[in-house]
């Protein structure tokens, strides 16, 4: 049984509004590689026309996630509106990130996983617990420092290597 499916055989051309509560039951029905937990509040407005439906999400609360630099657990909030573009065709496919294509006999709409992808999207990358917020290691990590000024041969108390010394000889 879906818990996030909306039948959308039965609604009529007008705006339709569905709320879901997302916690750790849910990370586990659509994956828990990157959230194992959380608790979220989704509010989905369906707006149905002759050949489309315009899905509103409003999706809000926090994920729990593991700090890279520590592994301890911290939540992280989470706020978004995404949209989603439902069209009626003669097969399903995603056409873009917003558009999907679904048969037009198709009589459930499965609204948990385009959330479960908005809220993963929503994770950074390097998930850092927010004491460290203020650190800006990032910064040092992966620059090169270049100069301008020439070496010469000579090092920093004006005595010439030795091996330079010989080759000077050779000339």
């Amino acid at each position: 049984m879906n818990l996030f499916g909306v039948n959308i055989i039965g609604l009529s051309l007008a705006v339709h509004t569905f709320d879901f509560q997302l916690n750790d039951r849910f990370f586990k029905q659509y994956g828990t590689e990157v959230i194992q937990e959380g608790k979220l509040k989704a509010t989905v407005s369906l707006h149905k026309h002759e050949t489309f439906i315009e899905a509103d999400f409003r999706i809000q609360g926090s994920v729990v996630l593991t700090c890279d630099r520590s592994l301890d657990t911290f939540d992280f909030p989470i706020a978004i509106s995404p949209k989603l573009l439902y069209k009626y065709g003669d097969e399903d496919k995603e056409i873009s990130e917003d558009v999907v294509m679904i048969h037009r006999d198709t009589a459930t709409l499965d609204l948990g996983q385009p959330m479960f992808e908005y809220i993963v999207l929503e994770v950074p990358i390097k998930k850092l617990h927010p004491r460290f917020a203020g650190e800006d290691d990032d910064e040092a990590e992966g620059k090169l420092i270049y100069s301008s000024e020439r070496k010469d041969e000579t090092s920093d108390e004006g005595m010439v290597d030795p091996r330079w010394e010989a080759l000077k000889k050779l000339k």
